[in-house]
């Protein structure tokens, strides 16, 4: 069976990175974060920071993960070696219907209301172009990974440099800063503990998507070399970006101003410069959109085509094309049902209930690194995570406690998001191979 050949050098796994992450999250979730932790300052960039090490601490332990074994697939292939085909099953199956068919879906949709901002679109033209961006992403990814990871380099740059233009013009220009040091902390801190939880998960959420890099450790040239400094640096990166934005954007509005908003970007761009530039937000935005969406396009389906390698999915997803050596029906495949999704506005319910569930497999592909090393004591190791045993341990902890926190606190939710996850059980029942191809797969996979 043909392999998808590797393409992605070291910048492209670093722009690839960024631009996984950086959506619309930036420009809006600060505001609610803030809120949650009474609208004390300094509370809120130490959530910031404690999201970005947590997601640090993640992405050096995947680094070995992914340099040890850089298969098409990654999060997918760790935990079947490690944990068998079931619970992979579960994680490729929830990340096909949910979470990242409703990314895409949530992204487009964003897209177009923003669009609308610049260009009135009535309901139906605003699904229209929600789709068309699908569909625009899609042929892109299709027609070739060179030229999807060219596209996704220069659009990641852009929003990069209009993120940080932004920052340096509202620390340069505002006053936010004057007159806020009663709200930078404060001696009552009951309600504090369970806020800095809740403004956790929003930080997460806006730090969502440096993982999928591991889905194309298949695809990357030298990857003993190149995997884990692209995706430490870009992940590494995108702290530096975030705690940025956030003091420019206290440094426009101050704390006050920064949590009563919730349009924070364009409130700010406003406030220190003009309303007319706002509307330069809204331009930055549609770029950063498009970037997260084509990213997850190139990205996500790569596990969908690990999977109908190992004869657990639809068989044509294993496919790559002749001619654009891509997992086009993949791509085609997990397009088709983000459009689905994005015009039934189903998005949102699967979205809530289930997001929470990615940090489960997160830890198991994270606990991977255990047994890899206990089964696979002489594998050549081109990087070793720093601090070992500590540091995804760490990870594991954090994520653990994240899944807990929701399951204590909204049971009803955590509930029907396992549900649907389980639901996948009958799925696997059918498509599971008998042992012989079953084994057979396994080991075309070692040998990618």
């Amino acid at each position: 069976m043909i392999s998808l050949p590797r393409t992605l050098g070291l910048l492209d796994l670093i722009w690839l990175t960024i631009g996984s992450v950086i959506g619309s999250g930036i420009f809006l979730v600060p505001g609610a974060v803030l809120r949650q932790v009474n609208g004390l300052i300094l509370p809120a960039l130490l959530v910031w920071l404690a999201g970005g090490v947590l997601s640090l601490l993640g992405a050096l332990t995947y680094s070995e993960l992914g340099a040890m074994k850089p298969a098409t697939g990654g999060l997918y292939i760790y935990i079947r070696d490690c944990f068998g085909r079931f619970p992979a099953f579960l994680f490729g199956w929830t990340l096909f219907f949910v979470i990242s068919s409703g990314s895409v879906a949530t992204l487009a949709v964003a897209f177009s209301a923003y669009l609308g901002e610049i260009v009135p679109l009535t309901p139906l033209l605003a699904k229209l172009v929600a789709v068309l961006l699908i569909a625009v992403v899609t042929v892109v990814n299709v027609v070739g990974t060179r030229a999807s990871a060219d596209l996704q380099n220069w659009t990641t740059a852009a929003k990069v440099f209009g993120i940080l233009l932004m920052s340096a013009v509202l620390l340069w220009l505002g006053q936010g800063f004057h007159g806020s040091g009663p709200t930078l902390w404060s001696q009552h801190n009951g309600s504090l503990v369970s806020g800095l939880g809740l403004a956790m998960i929003g930080v997460l959420w806006a730090y969502e998507g440096w993982q999928f890099v591991t889905y194309n450790a298949g695809e990357v040239i030298d990857p003993k070399r190149n995997f884990a400094r692209g995706l430490v640096i870009g992940t590494a990166t995108l702290v530096g970006i975030y705690l940025l934005a956030n003091l420019g954007y206290l440094a426009a509005l101050g704390g006050q101003g920064v949590a009563g908003s919730d349009r924070l970007a364009a409130t700010a761009v406003a406030n220190v410069v003009s309303p007319a530039a706002a509307k330069l937000v809204a331009i930055m935005i549609l770029v950063s959109i498009f970037s997260a969406t084509n990213a997850t396009m190139l990205s996500s389906p790569r596990v969908y085509y690990a999977m109908a390698r190992d004869r657990l999915f639809f068989q044509r997803l294993a496919e790559v094309h002749p001619r654009f050596q891509t997992p086009a029906f993949a791509v085609i495949a997990g397009a088709l049902w983000s459009a689905l999704l994005a015009i039934t506005g189903t998005f949102e319910q699967l979205l809530t209930y289930v997001i929470f569930i990615g940090w489960i497999f997160y830890a198991l592909a994270a606990a991977s690194i255990f047994v890899y090393r206990k089964r696979m004591p002489e594998a050549v190791r081109p990087y070793r995570v720093p601090c070992y045993p500590w540091t995804p341990l760490l990870f594991i902890a954090a994520a653990v406690a994240l899944v807990l926190n929701t399951i204590i606190a909204q049971p009803a939710r955590a509930g029907i998001g396992l549900g649907i996850v389980l639901f996948g059980t009958p799925a696997y029942l059918i498509w599971r191979p008998k042992s012989g191809s079953a084994e057979s797969s396994l080991v075309r996979g070692e040998l990618e």
